[in-house]
């Protein structure tokens, strides 16, 4: 990073047109970014929804009949 003196409308206003229009293009998408709102944490409205099912059921009961509810159609068991 540069140290020398002079304000970042000097050093901008000394750069030839093409640079200068890039530098400030990239200060306008530093703006952009310092106004982004952080993203909110994911929420999961479904979670506890088939908590009665714990009670009836076991992980490995739900596990075999996953592939019956993706497909629609009864998978035996080995």
């Amino acid at each position: 990073m540069s140290s020398s003196s002079g304000s970042v409308e000097d050093k901008i206003r000394n750069l030839p047109p093409d640079l200068r229009e890039e530098a400030i293009h990239y200060i306008d998408e530093l703006v952009k970014r310092s106004k982004r709102t952080p993203p909110t944490p994911f929420r999961c409205v479904a979670e506890g929804t088939l908590a009665e099912l714990g009670t009836r059921y076991s992980s490995v009961d739900l596990q075999h009949k996953a592939p019956e509810w993706l497909t629609g159609r009864s998978i035996p068991r080995l």
